[in-house]
């Protein structure tokens, strides 16, 4: 990562987090960007000079051309961006969603992911890489989760025609989505005080035994950053501790 620039949505907590500090500590220069300031900001004074902070709601196309033109104008070239801005609700039933939850839902995890990959795509022109993070959930369904599921699996194909896009118009740019499992993050904290056995359950649904940290999904979105993934491209990279994999 050494002299690249990285631009994390979501990077003042959890996985984008986790994806900031992973790659400012290979080398990077990082924009951790999120709508949440303050904890943005103790996460840019956390890595110290090598990153800044850009405060940026994903679902606004004006403040995205706004921000990857202040990170280019302050770090140079942009090389890679995660794509980890995500939410959920609580009220994600089909009975409860209501239109303004749904919107919500998708404005971030999805039109986000859209907003992002398109101008980030279009500052690439010497080459880069972007990993949108999916989930599981992109691959299954989920009853109390109707937007976050239909969301997710937007991003997984998103995904794959942009990959496609950039391959056939010779655009150097790879795109590639990971699909965690459950894990530990602020995002999901509410839903286990809601329902204290919700943790147990999570935990026992991985054949591996445990739920997934933010740093084992920043591992792997710092391969599908680097060079070692040249010939990585429109995948979708599960990391969820054998989850999908069992019957």
């Amino acid at each position: 990562m050494e002299g690249k620039v990285i631009v994390v949505t979501g990077g003042a907590s959890g996985i984008g987090a986790a994806c900031a500090r992973r790659m400012a500590a290979e080398g990077a220069s990082v924009v951790v960007a999120d709508v949440d300031e303050a904890v943005g900001r103790a996460v840019v004074a956390e890595i110290g000079k090598s990153a800044d902070f850009q405060r940026l709601d994903v679902r606004d196309e004006a403040a995205w051309s706004a921000a990857l033109d202040t990170t280019q104008r302050r770090r140079g070239a942009i090389d890679g961006l995660v794509n980890a801005a995500g939410v959920a609700h609580a009220d994600d039933t089909l009975e409860r969603c209501t239109r303004e939850v749904w919107d919500f839902v998708m404005g971030v995890n999805l039109d986000g992911v859209f907003l992002g990959t398109k101008h980030g795509i279009a500052r690439m022109t010497a080459g880069g890489s972007i990993v949108n993070i999916a989930s599981i959930n992109a691959n299954v369904g989920d009853a109390d989760a109707v937007a976050y599921c239909a969301s997710k699996g937007g991003v997984w194909l998103l995904t794959k025609s942009a990959a496609l896009h950039c391959a056939r118009r010779n655009l150097p740019v790879r795109v590639n989505a990971v699909h965690p499992g459950y894990v530990r993050t602020p995002m999901l904290q509410p839903f286990f005080e809601a329902d204290t056995t919700l943790e147990a359950t999570f935990t026992r649904s991985h054949p591996l035994g445990r739920l997934g940290t933010p740093e084992d999904i920043a591992s792997v979105v710092a391969f599908l950053l680097s060079d070692d993934a040249g010939f990585v491209n429109g995948v979708s990279l599960v990391a969820d501790g054998g989850l999908l994999a069992a019957p």
